[in-house]
């Protein structure tokens, strides 16, 4: 038996602001952007060169929801960004204006550092060590 987990949901209070945000800061690609009536839209979006795991930026709709948008983990990095080359990534991202928590560091996993997106959401942007 083969599973993966195909998206994840983002709570984003503006569709348009998210879907800027993740595709120049981050380079994501825009997969889809579908109205669902209501002013309800379906916007996935993934890394660039990612086969599986997507983004489903969903936009909040109640008190709770946005409540939540930028700590959708309590101030705990939420989801791990893997890059194949951290130091063109790193330059990239900060050259369009990501908010690093951190200076870069080497681990014994690899090279990581803490990010923020639009919403205050921690991420980490990490290149594993090789084995």
């Amino acid at each position: 038996m083969k599973q993966h987990i195909g998206s994840i949901a983002l709570v984003v209070a503006d569709y348009d602001a998210a879907i800027a945000w993740y595709t120049r800061v981050l380079g994501f690609e825009l997969l889809e952007d579908t109205d669902m009536g209501g002013g309800k839209r379906w916007v996935m979006v993934s890394p660039a060169g990612a086969g599986e795991t997507r983004l489903l930026l969903a936009k909040a709709s109640t008190p709770e929801q946005t409540a939540r948008i930028g700590d959708q983990t309590g101030g705990r990095v939420f989801l791990l960004l893997h890059t194949d080359d951290f130091w063109r990534d790193y330059e990239r991202m900060k050259a369009a204006g990501a908010a690093f928590c951190e200076l870069p560091r080497e681990e014994a996993y690899g090279t990581v550092v803490v990010f923020q997106d639009l919403y205050g959401n921690k991420w980490d942007l990490l290149q594993l060590q090789r084995s």
